[in-house]
């Protein structure tokens, strides 16, 4: 691995051992370079470790070994935020992903939804494992866009499973809560705004969090929103109000002719659009929870293209522009999901062992941050190379780059050598053009 690298993989060291860290650096490297799945067997081949005797060792890194892994997404968050230079606010996106997997002795798996095959007429089910991953939500100067990084992922297993061991179910509403509230922890000295989807507008985690951080979801047009309740009166008996007076639902107020709204012009997921916006303050309740004040946002397209939504931030003195920007921003964790699906092998993995499948994938999705920063390297030493063609003409660099010239700078750094005769023939190792050819040919 080149020096440039392992200065950023060298921040994990204090978190294994000598003889592991040692193991650690070989199948980073490995998952890197390997184009196919990513088995431990295979980045150990792409290595040129075929006739390790030893093999198992490499093995019980994800199995046996003793490191935390929630060790190393605080060490992850923290290099982020140090090579992006990032200050006071923090946006974080948050989604749950299922990963196909198939097997007996797979524990966790369930049977989910599977987002990806479903659409709103035609419903699937995969059995699989589902993740909650939170990733920071930036823009990468090199690719001169926002990209979802991963830095702390987490297994929610279903319902059966611990019904069937007797253990309380958590809800992914539950497990979001825990890791906001350890996120936070980590990073007390940043605002953290945390961005997500309508499964996570829960009045239950709203009330849990909004105190230490900002929430951003989804809002549903028939919502019950309220005015804030008035202060006790001195003498007044009973338990303070909760609520006001009730509020017309969001849908009527985009009927409302009398409504009014602000046309604001915004990076709309990637184009550039003219919107109009309307938003309010409120207070949001339903019988048995807590009251939760918010600030609501209805945006909807002039042209009709996309459908009337509603946003709610927890935060209420926030702009309501401020607030349709961080929510597109969500989208780019969808992004990743399929990249990292693409380029990192997610769901080729094949280990069974109950802490090998807690680790392997949260690595697969750290992944893809560790190669964003080994890329930024790059194109401060301006090394990062666009591939383009005459037919496709690339302006800014995409995941694929990154990943390319990493493995191409990782494999330049073998010992090639120059011939003084002939200075454009390159001499190689055999081992190293096995290993190259051995890797080309059983790539599928």
């Amino acid at each position: 691995m080149p020096c440039a690298f392992v200065n950023i993989v060298i921040a994990f060291a204090e978190l294994f051992s000598k003889p592991v860290f040692e193991r650690v650096k070989v199948l980073v490297t490995g998952a890197i370079i390997s184009p196919g799945s990513r088995t431990v067997t295979n980045a150990l081949r792409v290595m040129g470790l075929s006739d390790e005797k030893h093999f198992q060792q490499y093995h019980r890194v994800l199995s046996r070994a003793s490191w935390s892994s929630l060790s190393a997404s605080r060490v992850l968050i923290r290099l982020l935020i140090e090579v992006f230079s990032l200050e006071r606010q923090l946006v974080i996106g948050f989604d749950d992903h299922l990963e196909r997997r198939r097997g007996k002795k797979i524990k966790a798996r369930g049977i989910y939804r599977d987002a990806v095959r479903s659409s709103e007429a035609f419903f699937v089910k995969s059995s699989g494992l589902r993740w909650l991953s939170f990733m920071l939500l930036t823009e990468v100067p090199f690719a001169r866009k926002v990209w979802a990084l991963p830095f702390l992922t987490v297994l929610c297993p279903s319902e059966r499973f611990h019904k069937e061991r007797g253990i309380r179910h958590r809800r992914l509403t539950d497990r979001a809560r825990q890791a906001i509230l350890r996120i936070w922890k980590w990073l007390p000295e940043f605002e953290l705004v945390f961005v997500a989807d309508s499964s996570y507008a829960a009045l239950d985690l709203l009330n849990a969090v909004r105190e230490k951080v900002v929430m951003l979801t989804r809002l549903r047009l028939d919502a019950a929103l309220y005015e804030p309740a008035l202060p006790k009166q001195p003498g007044q008996i009973g338990r303070p109000r909760k609520k006001g007076k009730r509020l017309p639902n969001l849908s009527e107020v985009v009927k409302n002719p009398q409504t009014e709204w602000q046309k604001v012009s915004l990076n709309w997921y990637g184009v550039e659009k003219e919107i109009e916006i309307a938003s309010g303050k409120c207070v949001w309740f339903h019988i048995g929870k807590a009251a939760v004040p918010i600030r609501w946002v209805i945006v909807r397209d002039p042209l009709g293209k996309f459908e009337t939504q509603a946003l709610l931030c927890t935060k209420q003195e926030t702009e309501p522009r401020k607030i349709v920007e961080w929510f597109v921003r969500r989208w780019q964790t969808e992004v990743t999901f399929e990249e990292a699906r693409r380029h990192l092998g997610i769901e080729t993995q094949r280990q069974w062992s109950d802490k090998a499948v807690q680790r392997t994938t949260p690595c697969l999705f750290g992944l893809f941050s560790l190669i964003t920063l080994m890329a930024e390297r790059l194109s401060k030493e301006e090394k990062l190379k666009i591939r383009s063609a005459v037919w496709y003409e690339k302006q800014v660099a995409t995941f694929s780059d990154a990943i390319g010239c990493v493995r191409q700078q990782i494999w330049e750094e073998q010992s090639f050598q120059t011939s003084e005769n002939e200075w454009e023939m390159i001499k190689i190792p055999r081992s190293f053009l096995n290993t190259l050819t051995d890797t080309l040919c059983f790539v599928a």
